[in-house]
């Protein structure tokens, strides 16, 4: 009998690193591959058409796909903790409309939050990739909450499987199996993807080919405050080096909408800068992107994870990723203009470095995949001592 497994994407990051646990689960001939696209995932203001999930997924030869919305359109904290709750109740009717025997989710964002909490009360099975890392915001916390309400683990490291089990997991469903992530990149990073920038984005145009910078910065919800004036010190840095940059929107937590706002102000308002703004593209293109960059500037888990593998210099600004585990490939900065601009003169001097194996494992995903299908499941919680 095939076991049916639900795989939750909420976010576009969730599809591009974790392309290949989908591709493994959906050739295994015992399991029943359903895929819940909700969330910002549906959103059209922070993706392109070529970040299209529903269509790539068509792509890919996946079936059983289905849309979920219930994503409030607002950019304070008291929207997220309302979509969280509506989250649930959506979610808690397509569960019983499917009938899973196991939900897959994946990181840390409180719409997977959400998602977790209706398998639980259901007494639905929870595989979870990703718990057990450190982090420096309010994702931490609903990263290993997660963690409480799953059932399967897939860590990406060995000191995060020892939080986990720390936890009080079963060591049984505990796995470290490596990172999809640095699955994905180490198959995809050599291929000869091209981006044409006349397709996609909007600002400056510029030849890829001559060298440029790419930006990845998020809302930091234990900064929500200073948002307005953090990324407009970065702006500074990037427009004074002048460099030709690719900036991409943030996510959609909390304070996207002022990182957002100041983004839309400069491209406007200032004449003759060199920033592309961007919209998440597909994983091929994106990783494209980011092997050809000259350095990443900002806060997100791609300068910790997928850099690393790759060797590419990485200026990480405040606190986002503060506790992540991380390569030497990685510059820590606080939010001045001028620091972020001697940390990003100072690592495109660099080059690259040698690259890390961090976050690396052989067949990670074909593992998840038959872990996922074949491993005891269960509903009842114990904490281990």
């Amino acid at each position: 009998m095939k076991r049916k497994v639900c795989f939750v994407i909420t976010s576009f990051i969730h599809y591009s690193r974790n392309l290949l646990v989908l591709e493994e689960l959906k050739k295994r001939k015992d399991v029943d591959l359903h895929i819940i696209v909700g969330g910002s995932a549906l959103s059209s203001r922070y993706t392109s058409k070529l970040a299209d999930v529903k269509k790539l997924l068509k792509n890919d030869g996946h079936s059983n796909v289905y849309e979920l919305h219930f994503n409030l359109e607002g950019n304070d904290m008291i929207v997220k903790a309302k979509t969280t709750g509506l989250g649930v109740i959506e979610f808690t009717t397509l569960f019983n409309h499917i009938k899973p025997d196991v939900v897959v989710v994946r990181g840390d964002r409180f719409e997977v939050l959400a998602a977790t909490i209706a398998s639980a009360y259901m007494s639905i099975s929870v595989a979870h990739i990703e718990g057990g890392d450190l982090s420096g915001s309010i994702d931490e916390s609903v990263r290993h909450a997660i963690t409480k309400l799953s059932h399967i683990h897939f860590a990406t490291n060995e000191p995060a499987k020892k939080r986990i089990l720390k936890l009080g997991e079963h060591p049984s469903s505990v796995f470290n199996f490596g990172s999809p992530d640095i699955e994905v990149i180490h198959k995809l990073s050599n291929k000869a993807y091209k981006v044409n920038l006349k397709e996609t984005g909007s600002g400056a145009m510029f030849d890829l080919e001559k060298g440029y910078l790419m930006v990845m910065y998020h809302p930091d919800m234990s900064d929500i405050a200073n948002v307005h004036e953090n990324t407009k010190k970065i702006l500074k840095a990037v427009h004074d080096l002048k460099i030709p940059t690719l900036w991409f929107w943030p996510n959609l937590d909390a304070g996207a909408e002022d990182v957002s706002q100041e983004l839309r102000v400069f491209k406007d308002e200032v004449k003759g800068h060199k920033v592309r703004f961007m919209r998440y593209l597909g994983p091929r293109e994106f990783i494209w992107l980011l092997r050809n960059s000259l350095c990443l500037v900002g806060n997100s888990s791609a300068g910790i994870k997928e850099s690393s593998f790759i060797g590419l210099p990485v200026v990480n600004i405040g606190k986002r990723q503060n506790k992540r585990l991380r390569s030497k490939n990685v510059v820590s900065v606080d939010h001045d203009s001028a620091s972020i601009k001697r940390a990003i003169e100072k690592q495109m001097k660099v080059g690259r470095y040698a690259p890390s194996n961090l976050y690396f494992a052989k067949d990670t995903s074909k593992n998840i995949a038959k872990t996922i299908a074949t491993a005891p499941l269960y509903t009842q919680k114990i904490f281990v001592d």
